[in-house]
């Protein structure tokens, strides 16, 4: 790991995810300095991107252009995000899971599965206080609803919601 990627990455946890949100009366170019140091971090990072306060992002986060991570979210592996994409305040997205196939040894001594990548398409908009369990891809156009959890994979054009999340209707 580079020198340039401790840096951005120490400068963004320690200063730039306690700056004021976006909207913000109080305006120091927050959106800005987030952006400018998760280039020097994360995998790829579009124009125009808004990555809001509290924002816990990995390395691996690939975001396109127009997108944005909510006030409060977590992202915790590798993730693709496509362009025009709203992620509400409080999503957490998990990209890995506890192992739990032995029952001779406790689930917390089992260690972790491998990481499983999210990939989210163009477009989409996933409401407050959603969760992304590992795998998962959201297709093109999607909405998922504020407040469900999506354990499964979900077409192009879908309105999803609920617990465990599913099909409302479609947008096409």
């Amino acid at each position: 790991m580079s020198i340039k990627k401790v840096i951005c990455w120490f400068l963004y946890r320690g200063i730039a995810i306690h700056l004021p949100p976006k909207a913000s009366k109080l305006n120091v170019g927050q959106k800005f300095i987030r952006q400018f140091l998760a280039k020097g971090f994360v995998t790829k990072v579009g124009d125009n991107v808004n990555i809001e306060k509290g924002a816990i992002i990995p390395f691996s986060l690939s975001i396109d252009t127009n997108s944005g991570v909510g006030i409060n979210s977590i992202i915790t592996g590798p993730t693709t995000i496509g362009k025009n994409v709203m992620i509400g305040p409080y999503c957490i997205i998990y990209t890995r899971n506890h192992k739990s196939d032995r029952v001779d040894i406790p689930m917390i001594e089992q260690g972790y599965e491998p990481d499983k990548p999210v990939w989210i398409g163009n477009d989409v908009w996933i409401g407050s206080r959603v969760t992304i369990l590992p795998g998962v891809r959201i297709g093109n156009g999607c909405i998922v609803g504020a407040g469900a959890v999506v354990t499964k994979d979900v077409t192009d054009y879908s309105v999803v919601g609920g617990v465990p999340a599913k099909l409302i209707k479609t947008r096409k």
